[in-house]
């Protein structure tokens, strides 16, 4: 079925969630109007509003494309094919990091990024909550997998290492997951 921008609902959805992507990565929510989601997705109005009710229920959907994407499909899965044991995908979390850092789509958590710009009692901010619990929840199975001591202490910790590498790397330091890879081999052996 043919909309007023001439393009099948299902390619309009994509289009405004492509075009969202890349600008809340980047730019963050606030800084995002909803005209200007519009006018770079090429949609009426009246489409975006057919297909997110409001700019939050548009930001819900970058955030669960997020986990699909960074969390799930960069993070997860490109530690995985690093790493043939459980603590060894644990380390390879950084050398995902470090090509990250240092590429040109270095973009920062957005998890971290809409947490700390709408506050954890916003609806967006709780939702990122939910998606870095998700994070940390790989983490955890890990240790579990690779026998350390309190999986959920051990997952606190280590995703305190991930965060701070990626926060350290929009500093600019580019070695930032290598550091936190070396002080991440300390913290394995702490809980063995």
């Amino acid at each position: 079925m043919l909309h007023s921008d001439r393009t099948p609902t299902v390619d309009a959805r994509e289009r405004i969630l492509s075009a969202s992507y890349d600008l809340f990565a980047r730019r963050g929510i606030r800084a995002v109007g909803v005209d200007e989601v519009i006018d770079r997705s090429k949609v009426a109005k009246a489409t975006f509003y057919r297909h997110f009710r409001s700019k939050t229920d548009l930001v819900l959907a970058f955030l669960e494309r997020r986990e699909q994407e960074w969390t799930l499909g960069f993070v997860k899965a490109g530690s995985e094919q690093r790493g043939s044991t459980a603590e060894e995908r644990l380390l390879a979390i950084f050398d995902v990091f470090d090509d990250w850092f240092g590429s040109d789509g270095f973009d920062g958590c957005s998890f971290i990024n809409v947490l700390l710009e709408m506050g954890g009692d916003h609806p967006l901010g709780a939702a990122s909550i939910e998606y870095l619990e998700n994070i940390r929840a790989i983490v955890r199975e890990r240790a579990q997998e690779a026998g350390l001591r309190d999986p959920d202490a051990f997952a606190r910790s280590w995703h305190i290492l991930m965060k701070g590498s990626i926060v350290s790397a929009a500093e600019g330091d580019r070695e930032a997951a290598q550091r936190a890879k070396d002080m991440a081999r300390c913290l394995i052996d702490r809980y063995r």
